[in-house]
Order: C-alpha cells, then structure tokens, then sequence
C-alpha cells in the first residue's frame, strides 16, 4: 500500500517527496496514481530481437551486450542446466569440448561426459587411433557389459596381465571355451594375480588361480536388482548367467561407484555407457573413417568444416542419415540463416555457429568472412528454433559471462577450445615460461596443425594447396586443474547467473529471451572497460577455488 488510513479519516502519505502529476492533484489521487505504479510491472532494457538490430547495432559480439537482473526467489543450486544438443540427446550441462587436437582425445571425452557434457574427438590422427579412443571412451562406464572380455581355463596368468597392460583391467569372467555364451567357470581378478610376478608363475594356467566361489545373478534380471546383488555381494564383478549357467553379461562395481560419485554424467539410457561424439571431414575417404568410428561405438558425428554451406557436407549429411540412421549428426560451421536453411533440409541433428571467433582464428582477418558471434548465434537460433534444431555456439567463449550470454541469444550448449585446452586432460604436455604453467594450444587452421596431419586442411578446403594459408595460429593457455573441477566451476557460475537473471532453468532463459521478459543493454567501449578489473594498482584474479 502507497497510503495508510489512520482513525481521522486522512490517508497517511508513504512517499511525501514524490512529485504531483499536476498543480491541482489531490493526495488522495497521488496515492492512488503511485499504488497504480507500483502494481505495474517495468519493462526495462531491450528485447533480444530489439538489441540486435542491424539497423542499429550492426555485428554484436559477446561483449557488447549485458542481460538486465531479474526476481530472484530460489537459490542457484535449484537452477537446471538439462539442454537437447542434438534432436535425440539430452546432456546435463551445457559444454561440449571442440574437436582440436590439443583439446578432445579420450580423456577429455571421458571427463566432458562424466560431469555432465560431450567430448568431441579430433580426426587431426588415423582412424584407428580415432577409432580406438572412441572404443575407450564407450568401454570406461556400463550398466551391464554386454560384451565381456572373456579367457578359458587354460589361458595363463600371463594373458590376464597382456589384456591389464592392453584394455586396463583385469577382473575376467573364465569361460569353458573362453567365450560369451560359454559356461561359466570361474572368475580372475587383481587379487589372484597380485602376488605372481615370477616368470614361473605367470605360466601358471587360470583353472588353478580362477576364482569358483561366484555371485551370479540370472538374465533377465533388472540393472536396480542386479546392484543390489552386487552391492550386497562385496564382489568386484557380477556374472549374468542362463539357465544352463552360460554367461551373457557382467556387471562391475567400478561402475557403481562412477555413477555415484558423477550422477550428472551424460550416458545412454540402455547401456548407461558414456556419451561420445567425434569429428570426420566431408571427404569421401571419410566414409571410411565414419565405418570405424561407429563400429567403435559412436553415437554423434561432427561434420567439421570451417564453412558448412557446402555440397561436399550436405552429401555427407545425408549419407550419415541414410547409412546411419541411429547416429545424431552436428553439422556446421554457419553463420547465416541461408547456411543453416540448406543444412537443416539435408538432415542435420544440430547446428554448430562460429566463423572466425575463436581465439586462435583468424578467419575473419584473413578471408574476410565470418560473422560477429552473439549476432550469429541469434540469427541462426532463431531460425533453427522453428524445426526444433538445437545450436551449438562454437568459438568466442572467453568466460562463464560468454557462456551465459551464448545460451540467452539461442544456443543450446556452447562449444569451447581455449577454456579446456589447459586442464590436465588435454592432450599435451605441461611447460613453464616466465614462471607460469603453461600447456600449447593451436587452431586447426594453424600451420602447426596442417602438419601434423591432413584434418586441418581438409577443414578449410586447402588440403590440396601447394601454399598453405593459415587461418589460425599456435600460442599456450594456462594450467586450470583438472576437468571434474572446472566444469563444476563453470556449471556453478552459470547457475548463479541464472539466479540473478529470474530464470530456474536454460529452457526458461530461452521461452524468456524469445517472449521478451528477459531483457538486454548494449555496452558502449566505456561500459565494457567499467564491467572489468579497473582503477587498481596491481590485482590477482583468482576464479575459483
């Protein structure tokens, strides 16, 4: 209420400083006028279609634009950052990391997808090293293993210790025949081979270390009941066996304590193996590669190219469909709606955005085209937003900040090389220089990469050039720790800025953006300069801890 009454009938005035409307307003019709203010709500700023004008604004990158505050009436940790990548998949959080190859091999693919995102496998190697890290990646966590490796009892300790060296582990169910749909006989782990080192005991036959007092659960029972069995069991492995006692499947603690320890982690419904996407070129030999990669277990392709309005990627496309119909397909890189429209009619799953923003690009300055991203992003989303294709902004995410700003314009998850590059699980080496430690980084584009392998050129149509011309280049990125906590960093930082802007999950700051009650400023250079670290002496910058 703007007014009280009191027990003498006159109204008591909350705000005596606020101005009449006019020389001859009542009181009581000031209250009136300023309770009807007060019950109004303002809509500030602008809309998202309003700030990116081209009219007006031109080209807008992150920076340029800031989300206005919005109600804050629930704590971050109730915020979700669920999000469709693709028209089949849905991932936790919203990250994928970028096929570089000082990025995504297996253990960032394993990493991204335990907390919650998608790793996506460089193609700058072979296709068996492609291949086989893929293979990794999909054989690290399972529900049941439905294809266990198996031995016979007349293997040797030593053919236990081979496939620990080979595959990393060693906990194998022992078979009559030493094969899947064999009668079970036995079970060898860590614990039997532990303490035969010599070369006499590593001819030893399995039939006289096997383990034969088993836990075995029948087929047909539940993955929630055979956990159970196996939490209740204390045993490291539990065998699925038929009527006829044949084993069909195993299960491992390994992986119960994986699902408990990173419940986030982005898995398939059935098998509840992790998520892997990689990346092929649009080459014909690539067929060849996509063979291998979805042999291995494949469940999304990237088709990689630095300008994805091509005939070369829409036939691949729609290969992919045909020949695959189970594998989710990101096309890209776009930044037009024309782009997108071409892409969209061939069958893409997903759109990837970015031309030329990345740190390490130079697209844009060497061939002049491209696009400013958080305009790309918002033009492409909108478009694809009425197929219900989702966008993957890919490039230009320098900070949580950029994150957050990338989702508002439209995107369904970001992309991001430089943010991961200098993490533990980033292919590469640790250096020191000036006392910072350091990790080395490269756009695909670079020469650098271009002679590491032909994935570089193949990406930017140049692979058959007698002069390379780069357009990207090679520098270092800090250490930032290991991937478990920083993409919790990350995923925290986002959730609080979801906070403050009023909305509970991305598919809300999205229905916001679109209807208009999430609002938007432009920065001038002024704003974005008083928005950073100024006015100090010396600081540290410490992101999280």
């Amino acid at each position: 209420m703007v007014a009280t009454p009191q027990s003498n009938g006159v109204s008591e005035v909350r705000f005596p400083h606020a101005p009449s409307s006019s020389a001859d307003e009542t009181p009581e019709q000031r209250n009136t006028r300023l309770a009807t203010l007060l019950a109004t709500p303002v809509r500030d700023g602008l809309s998202a279609e309003e700030l990116m004008d081209p009219k007006v604004s031109g080209g807008l990158t992150y920076n340029d634009v800031l989300i206005l505050p919005g109600h804050v009436d629930f704590p971050a940790s109730q915020t979700s950052l669920e999000s469709r990548i693709t028209k089949r998949f849905t991932i936790k959080t919203p990250f994928l990391s970028s096929p570089m190859d000082t990025v995504t091999e297996t253990q960032m693919a394993i990493g991204m997808a335990l907390n919650g995102g998608l790793g996506v496998i460089h193609h700058n190697q072979p296709v068996e090293e492609q291949a086989e890290m893929v293979r990794k990646v999909k054989k690290f966590e399972n529900g049941f293993i439905t294809d266990p490796y198996c031995l016979g009892p007349g293997a040797t300790v030593q053919d236990v210790y081979d496939v620990k060296d080979k595959l990393g582990f060693c906990g194998i169910p022992i078979t009559e025949d030493g094969k899947l749909e064999s009668k079970l006989v036995g079970i060898v782990t860590s614990r039997d081979i532990d303490f035969l080192q010599s070369a006499d005991d590593r001819k030893r036959t399995l039939r006289d270390v096997m383990t034969t007092d088993l836990v075995t659960a029948p087929q047909g029972v539940s993955l929630s009941e055979a956990n159970a069995i196996l939490k209740a069991s204390k045993k490291g492995k539990l065998p699925i066996i038929n009527d006829e006692g044949c084993l069909t499947a195993l299960l491992a603690r390994s992986d119960l304590v994986k699902a408990r320890e990173y419940p986030w982690a982005s898995k398939m419904d059935v098998s509840k193996q992790l998520l892997v996407a990689a990346a092929i070129s649009t080459h014909e030999e690539d067929k060849l590669r996509l063979k291998a990669l979805v042999e291995a277990g494949l469940d999304i392709v990237v088709i990689d190219s630095s300008q994805g309005n091509s005939t070369y990627q829409i036939d691949m496309i729609r290969f992919v469909k045909r020949t695959y119909p189970h594998i989710d397909v990101i096309a890209g890189n776009v930044v037009t709606q024309e782009q997108t429209r071409r892409l969209i009619e061939a069958g893409a799953d997903a759109i990837r955005v970015g031309m030329g923003s990345g740190s390490i690009c130079i697209t844009q300055e060497v061939m002049a085209c491209g696009r400013p991203q958080g305009t790309a992003v918002f033009r492409v989303a909108s478009y694809a937003r009425q197929f219900g294709v989702p966008v993957i902004a890919d490039g230009g995410i320098a900070n949580v900040g950029h994150i957050v700003k990338a989702l508002a314009l439209g995107a369904s998850a970001v992309m991001m090389g430089s943010l991961l590059a200098g993490t533990t699980e980033s292919p590469g080496e640790y250096f020191y220089h000036e006392g910072q430690r350091l990790k080395k980084y490269r756009g695909m584009g670079s020469i650098d990469a271009m002679e590491k392998g032909d994935a570089a050129g193949k990406r930017y149509f140049s692979e058959g050039d007698k002069i390379k011309v780069a357009q990207g280049v090679a520098g270092a990125v800090v250490d930032k720790g290991n991937i478990k906590k920083y993409i919790g960093y990350l995923a925290a930082g986002v959730q609080h800025s979801l906070q403050d802007i009023g909305e509970r999950s991305l598919d809300a700051l999205r229905d916001g953006v679109t209807s208009g009650s999430v609002r938007f400023e432009k920065r001038t250079a002024s704003a974005q300069l008083e928005g950073g670290v100024h006015g100090l002496h010396s600081f540290e910058k410490r992101l999280f801890q």
